[in-house]
C-alpha cells in the first residue's frame, strides 16, 4: 500500500480529474428513470460488480489496517522491547502487502472485464441500431457527431462502472473508515485535521473552474483542429485545397489553432501544479499539527507515541478522497450524461421499419408498380437528433411535396426511363424503389407486394441501383465485389468482372483482385469504378435494376464501355433509368417525362417527339446545336 505525501499524491491527481470536468453538467436535466435503465444495462454483469463492490470494500478496509499495525509495532513492540511482536507484526503488514497487491489485480482484472464488455455491448446496439436508419438521418446527421457516439459518450457510460463506480465507492469506504479509526484514536485531533478541508477544497473548486473551462475550450480546439485534418485528408479535400486552397493560410490557420491548445496545455499544467501543491501543503501542515500537538500530548504520556505516528499516516489517505467526495455529484452526474447521449441514439425510432409479418418479395422477373404515389421528403424532429446536427432545435417545419399523384407500371424486363429538368423529382422515384424512403400516399408494390409490407431481406435481394458516383470501400477489389455476394466464388467474380468490360483491367494489375482501391475508390478513374459497381450489381443479379445518371460523369469511351456493361446487366431484367443524356434511353419501352413532381408525357421516343410537348423541347435543346454544328 502507498504511503506518505506519494499515496497522498496520486489520490491528488485523481482529484484533480475529477475538477477539471464541466461543473455545469449537473444543471442538465435528466430523463426519468435513468437510473433504472442504467442498472438494467448492468443486468449481464450484476455477479462480477458484486464481486469488484466486495473487492473495492476489503482493499480499503486493508489499507485502513496498516495505521494500526503500525501503532502496535511502535507501542506493543518496540516500546515493550518485544522484538518477537515486531517480527510478527512486520510479517503481516508484508502479507497485507502481498495480499493487497493481488486483490488490486483482481480488482483490476474485474473491472477490465466489466469496462470492456460494456464498451462491447452498447457499441455494438449503437451499431446496429444506426445501421437501420433511413437514408434520411445519414443526410442531416454529422458524421463526426455519430463517431462521438460510439467512442467518446460508449467510453464515458463505461467510466460509470468503472472508474467512477469504483473512485466514489472506494473512497466513501476509505473516508468512512479512516474517520472512524482516527476519531477512535483521537477525536480532537481528528476534528482540527478535518478543519483544514475547506482551507483546501474551497480554492480548489475555483481552479477546478477554471481547469473545466480550459478542457472544454481544449476539447473544442481539438474537435476543430481534427475536422480540419478529415477535410483535408481525404482526397476530395486534399484535391480542393490543391486547387482553390492557399496552403500557406490553412496552415497558419492551423498553426493557430494548435498554437492555442499548445498555451492551455501549459496554463492546464500550471493549475495542476497549484492545486497539487495547495494539496499536498494543506497534507504538510495537517502532518505538523498532529506531529506537534500529538507529539506533545505523547510527551505528557496522554497519548502513546504509536497513536501519534498512526494518525499522520491516516491524514495521508484522507485528504484526497474527501476532496474526491466533495465533486462526486459532478463525478456521477457526467457518467449518467454520457449514458444518455447513448440512450438518446438507441431511443431514436428508424422511420423505416419491417412490419411485424412481413412477407417475402415472390424471386423471378419482376414488375413494378406506382399507383398514386405522393411523396414530401420527411421533417428533420421525424429522422434525426438536435444534438447530431450541432443544433439547438431541430426544424420542425413541413417540407414541401415532391412528389404528386404518380402513377405508372414497369412490366416485367421492360425498361423505363425518367427524363425531365433538373430537380423534377427523378431521383426522388428511384429512391423510393429500394425503399430508401417511404412514400406519404399511395403505394410502390414489387410483384404485387406492398414495399412497406416486404421483409427487407428479400427487397435488398430484388432491387440493385447503380448511382452516377458509385461509392468504393477502401478494401480490395475483391472485397468490395463479395460485398454483394459473400459466398461468390472465383469463377462468378471473374465472370461478372467479364461482363461489366473490367476483366482486362482488373487482369493488368499486379495484384490483381487483391488490388486497394483507395478512399473512396479514387486510385480508379470514374468509368473503372463504375464497371467495378456494375460488377457488383451482376454478382448481386437482382430481378429490378434503378440506374441513377450511371454515365453522366464519364467521357465518351469510357461511357461506351460503360453502355455495354449495361446492356449485360439491363438483359431479361426489369429497369428504371434516369438520364439527363437522352440519347442514352432512346430505346426504352417507356419514356417517363418528369416536371415539377408529376409525370407530364409518357410513351416511346418516337412518340413523345411526334407529340412535341416537353421530351421534346428537352430532346432539341439537346441535340439540334449539335445538328447546327455538322450542318454545311
Amino acid at each position: 500500500m502507498m504511503s506518505g505525501h506519494g499515496g497522498a499524491q496520486v489520490q491528488g491527481w485523481a482529484a484533480m480529474r475529477s475538477f477539471r470536468r464541466d461543473s455545469s453538467i449537473t444543471e442538465q436535466s435528466l430523463p426519468k428513470g435513468i437510473v433504472k435503465r442504467v442498472a438494467s444495462f448492468a443486468k449481464p454483469y450484476r455477479f462480477q460488480l458484486a464481486v469488484f463492490l466486495f473487492l473495492i470494500v476489503v482493499g480499503a478496509v486493508m489499507g485502513a489496517a496498516n495505521p494500526l499495525i503500525l501503532r502496535a509495532i511502535i507501542d506493543d513492540g518496540i516500546g515493550r522491547h518485544d522484538a518477537g511482536l515486531v517480527v510478527v507484526l512486520a510479517l503481516f503488514v508484508g502479507g497485507l502487502a502481498v495480499a493487497s497487491a493481488l486483490i488490486s489485480l483482481l480488482q483490476r482484472w474485474i473491472s477490465a472485464r466489466i469496462g470492456e464488455g460494456l464498451i462491447y455491448d452498447m457499441r455494438s446496439k449503437v451499431f446496429e441500431h444506426v445501421s437501420t436508419m433511413p437514408i434520411a438521418f445519414f443526410t442531416r446527421t454529422q458524421t463526426g457527431a455519430l463517431v462521438s457516439r460510439l467512442n467518446n459518450d460508449v467510453l464515458g457510460a463505461q467510466q460509470a462502472f468503472t472508474d467512477t463506480f469504483q473512485s466514489v465507492v472506494g473512497n466513501l469506504v476509505t473516508v468512512a473508515v479512516t474517520l472512524g479509526a482516527m476519531f477512535l484514536l483521537s477525536w480532537q485531533i481528528t476534528l482540527v485535521s478535518l478543519a483544514l478541508v475547506p482551507i483546501f477544497v474551497v480554492p480548489a473548486r475555483f481552479v477546478g473552474r477554471k481547469l473545466a473551462v480550459l478542457t472544454r475550450e481544449s476539447y473544442g480546439l481539438n474537435a476543430e483542429m481534427n475536422n480540419t485534418m478529415t477535410e483535408r485528408f481525404n482526397v476530395s479535400g486534399a484535391l480542393l485545397v490543391k486547387l482553390f486552397g492557399n496552403p500557406s493560410a490553412e496552415t497558419s490557420e492551423f498553426s493557430t489553432r494548435a498554437g492555442r491548445v499548445r498555451d492551455i496545455g501549459v496554463t492546464t499544467s500550471m493549475y495542476g501544479a497549484y492545486f497539487m501543491t495547495g494539496l499536498l501543503l494543506t497534507a504538510s501542515i495537517a502532518t505538523a499539527i498532529v506531529y506537534g500537538w500529538g507529539g506533545v500530548q505523547a510527551a505528557h504520556g496522554i497519548i502513546l507515541v504509536g497513536t501519534v505516528v498512526a494518525l499522520t499516516a491516516y491524514l495521508n489517505r484522507l485528504y484526497g478522497p474527501l476532496t474526491s467526495l466533495s465533486n462526486v455529484q459532478v463525478d456521477v452526474m457526467t457518467a449518467l450524461v454520457s449514458f444518455d447521449r447513448v440512450f438518446e441514439v438507441l431511443d431514436l425510432t428508424p422511420m423505416i421499419d419491417e412490419q411485424p409479418g412481413a412477407i417475402d418479395i415472390p424471386g423471378g422477373q419482376a414488375g413494378v408498380e406506382f399507383d398514386r404515389v405522393s411523396f414530401s421528403y420527411p421533417r428533420a424532429d421525424e429522422v434525426s437528433l438536435a444534438s447530431l446536427e450541432t443544433v439547438a432545435v431541430l426544424d420542425q417545419a413541413p417540407s414541401q411535396q415532391v412528389l404528386f399523384d404518380v402513377s405508372f407500371v414497369a412490366e416485367p424486363g421492360q425498361m423505363v426511363a425518367l427524363v425531365g429538368p433538373s430537380g423534377a423529382g427523378k431521383t426522388t422515384i428511384s429512391h423510393l424503389v429500394p425503399r430508401l424512403y417511404d412514400v406519404r400516399a399511395g403505394a410502390v408494390r414489387i410483384n404485387g407486394v406492398d414495399l412497406r409490407e416486404a421483409t427487407f431481406e428479400s427487397l435488398r435481394r430484388t432491387v440493385g441501383v447503380v448511382t452516377q458516383d458509385a461509392h468504393l470501400f477502401h478494401e480490395t477489389i475483391r472485397a468490395n465485389l463479395l460485398y454483394a455476394k459473400p459466398d461468390a466464388s472465383e469463377t462468378e467474380l471473374r465472370e461478372a468482372l467479364a461482363a461489366a468490360q473490367i476483366l482486362p483491367l482488373v487482369d493488368s494489375l499486379p495484384e490483381g483482385l487483391e488490388t486497394v482501391v483507395g478512399d473512396r475508390g479514387y486510385r480508379l478513374s470514374g468509368g473503372e469504378k463504375q464497371r467495378i459497381a456494375i460488377a457488383r450489381l451482376l454478382l448481386k443479379a437482382p430481378a429490378v435494376v434503378v440506374l441513377d445518371e450511371a454515365t453522366a460523369h464519364l467521357d465518351s469511351e469510357s461511357e461506351v464501355a460503360v453502355q455495354e456493361a449495361l446492356g449485360r446487366a439491363l438483359a431479361g431484367r426489369t429497369s428504371i433509368v434516369i438520364a439527363h443524356r437522352l440519347s442514352t434511353v432512346r430505346q426504352a419501352d417507356m419514356i417517363l417525362v418528369v416536371n415539377e413532381g408529376r409525370i407530364v408525357e409518357r410513351g416511346t421516343h418516337d412518340e413523345l417527339l411526334d407529340a412535341g410537348g416537353l421530351y421534346a423541347e428537352l430532346y432539341r435543346t439537346q441535340f439540334q446545336p449539335q445538328e447546327l454544328s455538322v450542318a454545311p
